[in-house]
């Protein structure tokens, strides 16, 4: 955050003497001046957020000027404004989420540092289109923006015009334009004991290796199928199919937000309305049926979902554990093989 508006103020900074209010600002409707007002009004926004814990709407208050702000004073706000939203953000705890609209109501501080971020980095562009001046935005922020809240857009060889393409302003070789776009905070599910926490790209590649993805484990965790999980989420991600609703969720305790395991589908629902589920726990986590519960309640919005048919399981034919846990979850046996059996779970009303 610190680093975004760092390079704005700097960029801008030098020409504030230039008129800002008789320029528009690339391809959005606003002049320069009323973009640079706007980047300050979504840094102090999202601070508020953050720091109000705000849970139901936005928090009810908006940014002024002062009569006869000149431009370097838009910016002296700009990085107050981004100060304010480092605080916040530094302050939040992991598990904190406040009100954001899109797509599922909410965003932990991850997903206002990176919304906050590509706000500065976006309008600054809009800004530096319309002055005639040359910026490009230091490769790892646009990488932190595109691997927390455009976990739908494949990455392309450089973060930049990735970033620039995929909100629509830019045209790289190979893409199509794109004419509308929104960014896409991870979905969280709650149950009575456990929170389920979308993964990120970001955080799948962490996982996918030795780190924790951002996670408090308990003792023993992340296992071995929480990781190759995780790889498989950053290839799906890396290949332009992942859809962050259908990947990988970890299993967070509430009473202590530690993580306990990972829960997720292998890939989008096929033509018939089949999606496939996995699951595992730390071995210090079974016995207290969190799996059953984390699978009852992901299996249940799957099922509420218009694609959705059928939720299928395949596990080995020695795992009793897991295959009492598909039992209690509502699971029915459908089939086997030597190494595997089969279980569904089907719509209301579904034979």
């Amino acid at each position: 955050m610190e680093q975004a508006v760092a390079e704005c103020v700097s960029l801008l900074g030098a020409v504030t003497e230039r008129d800002w209010e008789g320029v528009r600002a690339g391809r959005l409707e606003w002049d320069c001046r009323r973009t640079a007002v706007h980047i300050a009004e979504d840094l102090i926004a999202y601070a508020g957020q953050l720091a109000g814990r705000e849970q139901d709407g936005y928090s009810p208050f908006e940014l002024s000027m002062e009569e006869d702000t000149g431009n370097a004073d838009v910016l002296r706000v700009i990085g107050t404004t981004g100060a304010l939203l480092a605080a916040a953000i530094r302050t939040t705890p992991r598990d904190v989420r406040a009100f954001h609209p899109y797509p599922f109501r909410s965003a932990n501080r991850d997903g206002f540092a990176a919304m906050g971020v590509v706000e500065v980095l976006l309008h600054t562009h809009d800004i530096c289109e319309g002055l005639g001046l040359s910026y490009e935005p230091a490769p790892e922020l646009c990488d932190f923006v595109l691997t927390r809240i455009f976990p739908h857009v494949q990455p392309g060889p450089t973060p930049w015009p990735t970033l620039l393409w995929a909100t629509g302003r830019g045209e790289p070789a190979g893409r199509a334009p794109v004419t509308e776009w929104r960014w896409n905070n991870n979905l969280v599910i709650g149950t009575e004991r456990l929170t389920l926490e979308g993964v990120t790209p970001a955080a799948a590649a962490d996982l996918s290796t030795v780190g924790d993805g951002g996670f408090e484990w308990i003792e023993g965790g992340p296992v071995d199928g929480t990781r190759v999980g995780a790889g498989l989420v950053y290839k799906q991600y890396e290949d332009g199919i992942h859809r962050p609703e259908w990947g990988m969720y970890v299993l967070v305790r509430r009473e202590d937000g530690r993580a306990l395991g990972a829960m997720g589908f292998h890939g989008v629902p096929d033509e018939t309305g089949r999606v496939e589920i996995g699951y595992d726990l730390v071995g210090g986590a079974r016995g207290h049926g969190y799996a059953t519960e984390a699978l009852r309640t992901l299996s249940s919005w799957a099922l509420k979902r218009d694609e959705v048919r059928t939720v299928v399981a395949n596990v080995e034919r020695g795992n009793l554990p897991s295959q009492n846990v598909l039992a209690r979850a509502g699971f029915t046996q459908v089939a086997e093989d030597p190494g595997h059996l089969a279980y569904e779970l089907r719509e209301p009303g579904e034979g």
